[in-house]
């Protein structure tokens, strides 16, 4: 006897995901009672929490500068019918502090993209079938058409020139710290050019799909 596999992103799981909004708002709440959005202990230690304290700051910067280029804003106003952008993600992970608030901005341009967050540790099953070489990397887009939750496509957890640097970096066995530094550093030099322009590709792709 076979049973049916239940899918693993259900209506009551979008439900459950936070806004932008409250997504911020939770992990402003948990740094005050100095905890991340993580209750793994690893993701509670004094360095871990000076990153998350880090990464409001990073978000709260690009919430502000962060300028939508004119491909994008149009394919944008072009999809065809409602999706549902569903993102893993932690307030320690320094790639999610660069990246949300752009996926934010984008979002915000149609009225047809329903934005959400699911923390990684509370949606473990999730977050294993959406590995990326084996790991947990965050943040991990998953876009959706919310008619069905059918899925479209997936981003993450970087821009593909930044994971090739990634991988390099790791396999030289460099220090995280360094490696942290360097992450940063790329992103502020990058100036959201590079997520915008994948962005703009997979956006243009998934209308074309859902057509």
């Amino acid at each position: 006897m076979t049973t049916e596999k239940r899918p693993l992103i259900t209506p009551e799981r979008v439900a459950s995901a936070l806004t932008y909004e409250q997504y911020v708002s939770l992990s402003t709440e948990l740094l005050a009672q100095g905890r991340t959005t993580s209750e793994a202990t690893t993701y509670n230690t004094p360095e871990i929490l000076g990153y998350a304290k880090l990464n409001l700051h990073r978000m709260n910067r690009l919430d502000k500068l962060t300028t939508i280029n004119t491909e994008l804003q149009g394919a944008m106003k072009a999809i065809p019918e409602p999706w549902t952008w569903l993102v893993l993600t932690e307030s320690w992970c320094g790639d999610a502090a660069q990246s949300i608030p752009v996926m934010h901005h984008v979002a915000s341009l149609s009225t047809k993209v329903s934005l959400r967050f699911l923390l990684r540790d509370k949606n473990p099953d999730l977050m294993d079938a959406y590995l990326t070489n084996g790991g947990k990397s965050i943040p991990k887009l998953i876009a959706l058409r919310s008619a069905d939750l059918t899925e479209l496509g997936t981003w993450g957890p970087r821009p593909a020139a930044l994971q090739t640097l990634f991988w390099e970096w790791k396999n030289a066995k460099r220090p995280y710290a360094e490696i942290t530094e360097d992450l940063q550093r790329w992103y502020n030099n990058d100036r959201t050019v590079s997520i915008q322009r994948e962005l703009l590709t997979l956006v243009t792709s998934w209308s074309k799909t859902s057509m």
